[in-house]
């Protein structure tokens, strides 16, 4: 249902945003934000009246998007970033909420190709933040077609490197799995894979299955295949491996107690011990 003309809410972003400001008109703005904070005003005497079927723009070239990271760029926060994420690649120091904000303008103002497109170059660009943006273009329980955004999630879990990249990118392929689940049977190779945030993504993006209340036969299926996996990989002593298989459990245990049980009673004295805790925290 269409919102009413007229009606008070927060205005979408815009690409103009996102554009520096000179150094007189932030001084200004900031001035302002700082007398508001200390005033006991209202703030929805801010709000901006929106046109619900005002156009959001023209489609971002990758040039576009890059530009819109790069003006929220804070030095410093790029250097924690980057000693704490460890990962060798260029870090801009933008928090999550920003990106998404980015984000859903874009994804405004594309179809599905172009979405795809837009990510492709993002991640492509090898910068931290661009890489997150690129996932979550694509995290959408309905996008159709849908195909070559499959192709293109599964064409980056070879090159994870950080948990963080990783596990966005991993929402968004959790969403194609579930709208095609038979794109399991690529997921099951992974299992054997030598690249371990490749065995890793096996579990992280099959999380969904453990999540659901009242799991058809299908779904109950799938959950025992991906045990399954978690006991080939039981004894892999990687720490990731380890804290990825409790992980699975653990949401498991919530919603299917009874299957996580019957696996740590079968399988839990080969994890290590930090993991075989984790496993059983609501058990």
């Amino acid at each position: 249902m269409s919102r009413k003309r007229g009606k008070k809410r927060v205005a979408r972003p815009r690409a103009a945003d996102y554009a520096p400001l000179d150094p007189a008109e932030d001084a200004r703005l900031r001035a302002e934000a700082e007398a508001y904070a200390a005033s006991d005003a209202e703030y929805e005497a801010f709000a901006e009246e929106e046109d619900a079927d005002a156009p959001l723009g023209p489609p971002p070239t990758l040039e576009d998007a890059l530009f819109a990271l790069e003006s929220w760029a804070d030095a410093e926060k790029a250097a924690e970033m980057a000693a704490y994420h460890k990962a060798e690649r260029r870090y801009l120091g933008i928090a999550v909420p920003a990106i998404e904000d980015m984000v859903a303008l874009w994804r405004g103002q594309l179809d599905v190709p172009g979405r795809v497109e837009l990510a492709r170059g993002l991640w492509d660009s090898d910068i931290h933040e661009a890489r997150i943006a690129a996932a979550k273009l694509l995290t959408q329980a309905r996008l159709r077609p849908d195909g070559a955004a499959w192709d293109l999630i599964a064409s980056w879990v070879p090159q994870f490197d950080a948990w963080a990249i990783a596990d966005h990118a991993a929402k968004a392929g959790s969403k194609r799995l579930q709208a095609e689940p038979a794109r399991l049977d690529e997921v099951a190779d992974w299992v054997r894979s030598d690249h371990m945030w490749t065995r890793r993504a096996a579990f992280v993006f099959t999380l969904p299955w453990t999540k659901q209340r009242n799991p058809k036969p299908e779904d109950e299926a799938v959950r025992d295949e991906v045990l399954g996996w978690a006991a080939q990989l039981a004894e892999d002593r990687d720490w990731f491996i380890q804290k990825a298989i409790a992980w699975w459990l653990r949401e498991l245990s919530k919603k299917d107690p009874a299957r996580a049980q019957a696996w740590l009673a079968e399988h839990g004295e080969r994890l290590k011990p930090f993991a075989r805790k984790e496993a059983s925290k609501y058990l």
